[in-house]
């Protein structure tokens, strides 16, 4: 069976994601850390840290992950935002190993101004000086699949494993698949032969193996867009069956899976547990 589980809000408190992953009936959440839109957070106290692993516990939720900020870039050329980039992410990976979190999924990065080539370098040296200066941390980046907006790095499946190559630590990074990116870059998972494809170039490039989560959203534009824009499972550009196929993947069954779906109710109901019903349908 499955792991599933959405991205909830710790507002009012960590324990607070912990609670909702839990009346939405999940198996596992995702959280940001901090406001994921400003480079400083919050001091994260021990009673957080302690209120939030007892929520997991108490709730039976597991695989709790966290998600980066997204004005982290270790892809530019930009010396300044480079080097502030490194140490929101060592803060980041440091809040993860407080709250007893195993990973922290971060977008590799943007090239901006210079080149893909450079900038996959740069990600590399970047992820390099984190882990230089997180030696005693347990808790991993999983470097996201994206959508390749703009200058986005990571929508191709070789440049995650050209950075994972370039790093001098290696076994420290692990990858977090997200579908409607992966869609967006242009792999189809629509039938099961398109499917076996896209997952035979994923681990020619990265391994299977590297794959420690899943992000589940369908997409609002069409396969090999570009485009980053989130839909709810099954009503977007993407349909149900890419969904089914990967549910039914028994390579990824204990790989757990996060919803980072369109929030709000239907008819009075949750979208979270309509999505979650709707992907637990699929499995076989």
């Amino acid at each position: 069976m499955a792991i599933l589980g959405a991205h909830m809000s710790i507002a009012g408190g960590y324990y607070k994601a912990v609670e909702a992953a839990h009346r939405a009936g999940c198996d596992c959440v995702q959280l940001f850390t901090k406001n994921n839109n400003q480079w400083k957070g919050k001091e994260l106290s021990d009673d957080d840290a302690e209120r939030f692993k007892a929520a997991l516990k108490e709730r039976g939720i597991a695989h709790p992950i966290s998600h980066d900020s997204y004005l982290i870039n270790l892809g530019s050329p930009n010396d300044e935002l480079w080097k502030k980039s490194i140490d929101a992410l060592v803060i980041e990976l440091q809040r993860a190993e407080k709250l007893g979190i195993p990973y922290v999924v971060a977008h590799p990065g943007a090239f901006t101004t210079s080149s893909e080539e450079a900038g996959l370098k740069r990600i590399a040296k970047g992820l390099d000086e984190v882990h230089k200066q997180t030696k005693k941390i347990d808790a991993q980046v999983l470097l996201e699949t994206t959508a390749g907006q703009g200058s986005n790095l990571g929508w191709k499946f070789e440049h995650l494993g050209e950075i994972i190559d370039k790093t001098k630590d290696p076994d420290r990074l692990g990858v977090c698949f997200d579908t409607c990116h992966v869609f967006a870059g242009g792999y189809a998972m629509d039938t099961p032969k398109a499917y076996k494809a896209t997952m035979k170039q994923l681990d020619a490039a990265v391994g299977l193996d590297k794959v420690r989560a899943f992000h589940l959203n369908d997409s609002l534009k069409p396969l090999g867009s570009r485009v980053d824009r989130h839909a709810a499972i099954g009503r977007g550009e993407m349909g149900l069956e890419p969904f089914r196929n990967l549910l039914n993947d028994r390579r990824f069954k204990k790989t757990p899976m996060y919803m980072e779906t369109p929030k709000g109710e239907e008819d009075g109901e949750d979208l979270d547990v309509i999505n979650l019903r709707t992907l637990r349908g699929l499995i076989k």
